[in-house]
């Protein structure tokens, strides 16, 4: 909650309540600022909290259509592979799994598309800046 305030020239002022002095104890960091750790680590932790990579409506739709079947095994191979890329600084990835093709925003930590053997004849990938190769 903040207090507003007019100074005589008509600007707003906005100023933040006074803090409780009377509280004491450590202050909870869920975030994990100011601990040590590895940039990988807290990447991990912050995917890790959001609940893992998502799928797009579009990469729904893609899957279906295509009857492209991904279980929790095919799905934490693919999160690793997209975590890796995020590690080197990509922002849009293309994630080759067996025969499968996956474009992820890594930024968004989301399946964009996804294609299979057959609609992966002479197609051309934009807007990506990194591959990833799963075994």
């Amino acid at each position: 909650m903040k207090i507003e305030n007019r100074d005589p020239a008509g600007i707003r002022i906005i100023a933040p309540l006074p803090l409780d002095r009377g509280k004491t104890g450590n202050v909870n960091n869920s975030a994990g600022i100011g601990k040590a750790g590895s940039f990988g680590e807290l990447l991990q932790q912050s995917i890790t909290r959001t609940g893992g990579l998502k799928l797009s409506a579009h990469a729904e739709r893609r899957l279906k259509e295509r009857n492209i079947v991904l279980g929790r095994e095919d799905m934490a191979k693919i999160e690793n592979a997209v975590q890796k890329a995020a590690a080197k600084g990509s922002r849009e990835s293309l994630v080759m799994y067996g025969d499968i093709a996956l474009v992820a925003s890594i930024k968004n930590n989301t399946l964009i598309t996804a294609m299979d053997g057959e609609s992966l004849k002479e197609h051309v990938f934009t807007n990506i800046d990194s591959a990833v190769i799963v075994k």
